[in-house]
């Protein structure tokens, strides 16, 4: 261009085609500002431009972003004559549609009605250049009416919206209006086949592939990323080595699709592949490609080569890059080092984007860490998009400053079914039911599946039978009734409000039943007790290979503890083992509870030493389980190695504590351990703790005592702690006190039959017969029945 404009220079007398030259040629050269300084230089030595000068000088506007130097040159072009012209309108409505400004596209678009096919094309690709679909298709049906024949621009650009809408019956029409018109070639075969993938419909989409006479990067790049959305990765690999065989080059968009398919642990081998292909055809320095890679050796799990792609592409400086190593991190559970690439990133000056910002919120737990991050996102001002915002939302809920996430929420310009879907959840996971229905509730659009699972979730919670099914209406209504995701909630909440009938009947009409489904269902047979149906939905999601997941084996290993079988139990252990799951804490915690009710304390013990890092529960259940098998040493060294290692003890955990002491006769380790609650802890006993000391006091025949213990209580006795007290009397013989204690009792719980056969035993053991007749009359006068005893066997 330089010879070109010394040329120019030299010329004596320039006219128009000689400037549209230079200006086009600058264009050609991607030297957008030096066009438009020709173009200046032009307009100043009192040359008219004509129309291909105007068209020029527009795209070279529409490069530079530079909407307002667009509308200075096309009001110039209207008061030269250039109103009605197509070829100026049309560069014009393509300047505004690159420039975000589809509005005065449509407005320049308007003033004149036009029958030119290239000014019609400019619009609807502009509307789909600016996600305007329903727009693009309205102005399409617009053309047809005024009897404009579509060109094959104009066909390209209708299927792609018809892709995005996922409207397969308009798209089905467009194509057979294509083929009438026989305007079919490379760009209107491959949205075709664009068309198909992104419907779903693969077969079609492969058919109509191989129906094209010539195919080139964008069509084959087409079809891998429908094998892709499909979750097909083999078949995709597959169309990939054939494009490779037939010398098809690729590009980035190529690249990162297949990556994307062979972003799975079983597909390692193929991702280093794919890796090798990429530093051999020099598409290793894009940033996409790079952010591509990381994303794959994530998934894979292979976080070691992610690093190593993000130092190797690490001098590009590009926000997406540093976000997918940040991301790689987070989905590794290597919150450290997340946060740590996130600190770098500022130091060198990258300026984080929508995707970083988020992805380092989603790994933060400390509450502190994540305001010091708001204030930055504050700072750069993307506290008011929609993902960062909920991804704030979220952090903020999961800390438990659920006020501070509800002021994030309410900071969100455009909230998206993302942002609403996070803040219900929110609600609901702390308690607040109430106001994740208000919310619901409020929302000013349809809600999506993300939507109707949490806000059933909140309905689960707050075991809101009612409300839950007015939502499972508003699915069914929706069409998402039947839905994997909202199915799954609609199941899980009948069986939190005990409506097992309603759960089993959703459940039999989901088409597709997976593992929240099936283990919200097994959970809930087994909270209600029916044991033979959890048991043989259990069975079920074994023979249909579906994933178990630790909250499943919790649910059945309790039904099993109910039933008290040994034998299944140790099945059932077997197959924990086998998927890996023995070390978990919930799995470990309910298999030391089942081997307690079984009988079988070793058992217990050996299932706690395989828990890698047990937790209170789990310490809670050995304790408990000691104390039952009456092993009070072991259960009170459990307890000092529980505080050894840090752990804070609960409520429940003293009334482990205690009741070993109760099993062993140790009443002052007893006193020592109800005194320390809230001394040592600030926990304020409650009725079991009242309840195991009388017990202790009682079974060492300190039943004076015991009841003094019982009356300077500082909350009322309830009928379980006298009950223990009169259990006590029966042993010991106190017929006397244990009169006293039964009035008592009797007073408290007057339809409570087991007062009354405790007395009437009591006093049968001592020879008292008159006073065994008195309380049977008694009981019968009251029209009470002794319950009578049932046993499993």
């Amino acid at each position: 261009m330089e010879d070109a404009l010394h040329l120019f220079d030299v010329i004596p007398q320039r006219n128009v085609i000689s400037w549209n030259f230079m200006v086009s040629g600058y264009n050609r050269n991607s030297s957008y500002e030096r066009s438009w300084g020709v173009f200046c230089r032009m307009h100043c030595s009192g040359f008219e431009p004509d129309e291909f000068t105007y068209g020029s000088v527009f795209s070279a506007c529409a490069a530079l972003r530079a909407p307002g130097l667009g509308k200075q040159v096309y009001s110039l072009a209207m008061k030269n004559g250039f109103f009605s012209n197509d070829y100026v309108r049309s560069g014009m409505i393509d300047l505004f549609a690159k420039n975000d400004s589809f509005e005065d596209a449509l407005r320049v678009f308007c003033d004149v009605s036009c029958q030119n096919v290239v000014i019609w094309n400019a619009v609807i690709s502009g509307a789909v250049r600016n996600g305007e679909n329903r727009v693009a298709l309205d102005l399409f049906r617009q053309m047809c009416c005024g009897f404009v024949l579509p060109s094959s621009f104009t066909f390209s650009s209708v299927l792609t919206v018809c892709a995005a809408l996922e409207e397969i019956g308009i798209g089905k029409s467009v194509q057979g209006w294509v083929i009438k018109c026989g305007a079919e070639d490379v760009f209107v075969g491959t949205a075709i086949v664009d068309l198909y993938a992104k419907c779903g419909k693969m077969n079609e989409a492969v058919k109509e592939f191989f129906h094209m006479p010539t195919r080139n990067v964008v069509s084959w790049t087409a079809i891998i990323s429908g094998f892709v959305s499909k979750e097909d990765s083999i078949s995709a690999v597959k169309f990939f080595r054939e494009m490779r065989r037939m010398g098809e080059e690729i590009n980035k968009f190529t690249v990162t699709s297949i990556l994307t398919a062979c972003a799975k642990p079983s597909m390692s081998e193929e991702a280093n592949q794919i890796h090798s292909l990429i530093l051999k055809s020099g598409l290793y320095l894009a940033p996409v490609i790079g952010s591509a890679l990381i994303n794959a050796y994530s998934k894979i799990g292979a976080v070691d080569l992610s690093e190593m792609v993000f130092r190797e592409t690490e001098t590009v400086k590009d926000p997406g890059t540093w976000a997918a190593m940040i991301s790689s991190y987070a989905k590794n559970q290597n919150p450290g080092r997340a946060i740590r690439v996130f600190q770098r990133m500022l130091q060198e000056g990258v300026i984080p984007d929508k995707f970083s910002t988020s992805s380092v919120l989603s790994i933060i737990d400390f509450v502190v860490a994540g305001r010091q991050i708001h204030s930055y996102i504050l700072k750069i001002g993307l506290v008011t998009d929609s993902s960062v915002g909920s991804s704030l939302s979220t952090m903020y809920s999961k800390c438990d400053s659920l006020e501070e996430s509800y002021k994030a929420f309410q900071l969100i310009r455009e909230k998206d079914g993302v942002s609403w879907a996070s803040m219900i959840a929110g609600f609901s996971e702390h308690g607040f039911a109430d106001q994740a229905l208000q919310l619901y509730r409020e929302m000013p659009f349809k809600p999506d599946q993300m939507i109707l699972a949490a806000i059933l979730n909140a309905c689960s919670a707050s075991r809101s039978l009612l409300i839950g099914k007015e939502i499972h209406g508003h699915a069914l209504r929706a069409g998402v009734g039947r839905d994997v995701v909202v199915g799954g909630a609609i199941v899980n909440m009948y069986s939190k409000c005990t409506a097992l009938e309603l759960a089993r009947r959703v459940f039999d009409m989901l088409p597709q039943k997976d593992e929240v489904a099936c283990s919200s269902l097994v959970s809930g047979y087994a909270q209600n007790g029916c044991i033979e149906e959890a048991l043989l939905l259990f069975n079920y999601m074994l023979t249909a290979d579906l994933t178990i997941d630790s909250f499943t084996i919790s649910s059945v290993l309790g039904v099993i503890a109910v039933v008290n079988n040994p034998s299944c139990g140790t099945q059932m252990h077997a197959h924990i083992t086998k998927i890996g799951l023995n070390s978990d804490v919930s799995v470990g915690s309910s298999l030391v509870r089942m081997y307690s009710k079984c009988g079988s304390i070793e058992d217990c013990r050996k299932s706690f030493d395989q828990i890698e890092n047990p937790d209170l529960i789990c310490w809670t259940a050995m304790i408990a389980s000691y104390a039952q098998h009456g092993k009070g040493a072991d259960a009170l060294r459990g307890y000092e190695l529980l505080r050894e290692k840090g752990i804070k003890p609960d409520s429940v955990t003293f009334v482990a504590v205690l009741s070993a002491c109760s099993h062993n006769g140790l009443v002052e380790e007893a006193y020592f351990y109800f005194n320390s609650m809230a001394s040592n802890y600030g926990i304020k006993p409650g009725y079991h703790h009242y309840a195991c000391m009388v017990d202790v006091l009682g079974r060492s025949g300190r039943l004076k005592e015991a009841e003094r213990f019982i009356i300077n209580m500082p909350i009322e006795p309830n009928g379980i702690i006298w009950g223990t007290l009169l259990a006590a009397c029966v042993i010991h013989r106190d017929v006397e006190r244990g009169k006293l204690t039964a009035k008592r009792i009797m007073d408290l719980e007057p339809c409570d039959a087991s007062t009354y056969v405790s007395l009437s035993n009591m006093c049968a053991d001592l020879g008292l017969w008159e006073e065994v007749v008195q309380v049977r009359n008694q009981m019968r006068r009251n029209f009470m029945k002794k319950e009578p005893g049932w046993s499993l066997m």
